[in-house]
């Protein structure tokens, strides 16, 4: 059971506001390194006011009597430093008081079972957070008490620096003489092996600070490669970021959050040429850190754990990779995984989809040997396990047994005797050996497929086969076509060779999920128009995630929904322009499909229907490309719109009717269609704004334009 006082990295708990104990502690093993506690209380800028905001061993108490550094402690197997922080005492001025840790004999890498948590007077734990990705650091940020509407929180950080506590203080604007005296060091232990791979160059992390909107300039020239972009966002609101092209405006989505005190990291590829720039876009204040992969966090033998969106480094064998996600604070949230091989680290379009989804989730999904960059978007607490595949030992051969005296000369077990046979007995059509002729032990290769996976490179026409027939299925596509001026497309072929489209990059992205099979059917012939290399991998459809409540998704993505026909708002959520976002809901057995929404590039939010067959199973189906965050809201039928004499509103809508019979005339200035529908929402007729005045009863109708509407009824 883990305790609500035992949070991970980045994660955040309310603190009672009274006098706290404050313990950094290890495990006491010879050799290892001594850590120093020390705090740091910031203002609002998130800086100390002078040197006395700084509280550790050689400058033991703070003036206001808030904060003391109380010594050290031992006992159970554990070391521990103390600090004393009386959250009453605290100044108004003060936002934040960090918690920290040095280690000059040595790194944070050879600290065993380091952790920092609260505990009240009573000598209740509040909080609690073990470190367990510490590498070359000689400070760490281990977490911070912080003021939050009025009460105290504790926020796990778990931030490192390799410049020791003078590092981090100079950071947060104080200066710690070099002169000053120190304890004496203690031994060091041997240094922690580095790992046996690396993903580039280490360089001087750039770190800005702002509020509000802002940008953000790396002026150094950096090497070659990805880079890691860490982001903190203080309190609620918004905060998103996009690197900025060479005429200054918007080009790849980085972030795009409503998470409260976001904390999250996320892999960003810098121009060539000219410096990297980040637009953000804040409600609060933020902090930007510009890293090395070096800073990514291990994933070794035992489970890691985390919060927000993160960079993972895995350096082993094939394995099956555990994946949890615990979702958002209402339950819902979106997460999604990816991983890139380093040999094609540059290529931005060489990553490979693992996980694309919404809501709570256990999945288990296979990954290559490493070294691998693993990039999560996660809206919640997360957590990785990687259990590496079973290698079996290749079967020795059997030793041949000896020639018999005047036994014919011996043969190779494969070579033919004049008639065709062989003489170990492995005839060609599997006549039996020959009684007393010694046969040859051999392992036999075998070549396994992943059922339903089907890969290629380039053009090629392929038969998907339905593992259950009768059912639907769901299809993880990836389609790789850098090298081409055309988008890659996957069309249906039917057997008179006639062709429709089923995925297209330009409408769905070029990795996604979709549909197969929506009508039970036992098999579909596909072609795939795509130069570069490509997977289609057909998944059960109970991989489709529920809807129970609003749901939050990136990309092309499949949802079930088991309510009664209802009405849905679909809002486009990411910042880009022109990204496109459609819903259908999608019934089987017969396959039949009814568009819901189409946002037709827009972030307007629209309102949809969603159609039930009553003896069915309905599926929504998001169609967009991969940098298009969406928003799905069931919504009761009593929010469609009311006729009156004369509704307008833009782009799609729902609107009923509930008095007698009218005349109901339309006007629009594009694309204008008006669908009755029947009591399962689905479309019985089509009215325009040509078809004059129409005679309408009551009830639902949906609204499909792409421009404004006028609906007047007329008696």
């Amino acid at each position: 059971m883990i305790l609500m006082s035992h949070i991970t990295k980045g994660a955040n708990t309310p603190v009672p506001a009274g006098p706290l104990r404050v313990a950094v502690c290890r495990r006491d093993v010879a050799g290892t390194p001594a850590v120093d506690a020390s705090a740091l209380l910031l203002d609002a800028a998130g800086k100390v006011r002078g040197d006395a905001d700084l509280v550790f061993y050689n400058q033991p108490a703070h003036p206001s009597g808030a904060v003391r550094h109380t010594g050290g402690a031992e006992g159970g197997g554990m070391l521990a430093e103390w600090l004393e922080i009386d959250l009453p005492r605290v100044e108004p001025e003060i936002q934040r008081v960090l918690i920290a840790g040095s280690c000059d004999g040595g790194v944070f890498g050879q600290v065993p079972g380091l952790y920092v948590q609260a505990l009240t007077a009573e000598g209740t734990v509040v909080a609690h957070y073990a470190v367990t990705d510490a590498s070359s650091e000689t400070a760490f940020v281990l977490g911070e008490f912080y003021r939050r509407d009025g009460q105290w929180k504790f926020r796990a950080v778990g931030q490192g620096y390799d410049s020791g506590l003078a590092g981090l203080a100079t950071d947060f604007g104080i200066a710690v003489s070099d002169e000053a005296p120190g304890r004496e060091p203690a031994p060091q232990a041997p240094a922690t092996p580095p790992p046996s791979f690396s993903f580039g160059p280490d360089f001087p992390p750039h770190v800005q600070r702002g509020r509000g909107n802002g940008v953000v300039t790396v002026e150094v020239p950096l090497p070659p490669g990805p880079v890691v972009v860490e982001a903190w966002h203080e309190g609620e609101g918004y905060f998103g970021m996009h690197t900025l092209d060479r005429r200054n405006k918007h080009d790849d989505l980085v972030y795009n959050t409503t998470l409260r005190d976001f904390r999250g990291r996320a892999l960003v590829r810098p121009p060539r040429g000219r410096p990297l720039r980040l637009s953000v876009e804040a409600d609060h204040d933020w902090t930007v850190l510009v890293q090395p992969l070096s800073v990514a966090r291990v994933l070794g033998p035992g489970p890691l754990q985390g919060y927000g969106p993160e960079v993972v480094a895995y350096g082993g064998p094939a394995a099956d990779l555990d994946v949890e996600f615990a979702g958002d604070e209402d339950g819902g949230g979106y997460f999604g995984l990816w991983y890139h091989e380093k040999a094609r680290l540059d290529d931005p379009d060489a990553d490979e989809l693992l996980v694309n989804a919404t809501d709570p989730l256990r999945q288990t999904v296979p990954v290559p040997d490493g070294p691998l960059l693993v990039i999560m978007e996660a809206d919640g607490p997360w957590q990785l396990a990687a259990r590496p595949v079973p290698v079996f030992a290749e079967p020795q051969p059997q030793p041949q047994p000896a020639p018999l005296t005047g036994a014919p000369e011996s043969r190779s077990p494969l070579a033919k005797t004049p008639d065709g046979d062989t003489p170990d007995g492995d005839t060609p059509d599997g006549d039996t050996p020959v009684a007393g002729t010694p046969v040859a032990t051999r392992p036999v290769a075998k070549v396994t497929t992943a059922p339903g996976l089907h890969q290629g490179r380039g053009e090629e026409t392929i038969t998907l086969v339905n593992p259950r027939p009768g059912r639907p299925a769901l299809v993880r596509y990836d389609l790789r076509d850098t090298d081409s001026p055309y988008s890659p497309e996957v069309k249906s072929v039917d057997e008179y060779g006639d062709e429709d489209t089923w995925l297209s990059a330009t409408l769905h992205g070029t990795r996604g999920v979709t549909m197969a099979f929506c009508a039970g059917e036992a098999e579909q012939t596909v072609r795939v128009a795509c130069r570069g290399a490509w997977t289609l991998h057909l998944l059960p459809e109970e991989d489709a995630p529920l809807i129970t409540g609003p749901a939050e998704g990136k990309g092309s993505a499949v949802l079930r929904y088991e309510g009664p026909p209802t009405l849905m708002a679909v809002r486009r959520t990411s910042l880009g322009k022109n990204e496109r976002l459609a819903a259908h809901a999608r019934n089987h057995p017969f396959g039949k499909s009814v568009i819901i929404v189409d946002t037709d590039g827009r972030r307007r939010p629209a309102l949809g229907t969603v159609f039930v067959d009553p003896g069915g199973t309905c599926f929504v189906q998001v169609g967009a490309r991969e940098g298009t965050n969406w928003r799905l809201e069931p919504r009761p039928l009593d929010e469609a719109t009311p006729l009156g004499a004369r509704t307008q509103g833009s782009g799609y809508g729902v609107v009923h009717h509930t008095g007698p019979e009218r005349d109901l005339v339309l006007a629009g200035r594009s694309f204008l269609y008006v669908y009755e529908l029947d009591e399962n929402l689905f479309p019985t007729r089509t009215i325009t704004p040509s078809s004059g005045p129409v005679r309408v009863s009551s009830g639902i109708f949906q609204v499909r334009s792409l421009g404004d509407w006028v609906i007047e009824l007329r008696d």
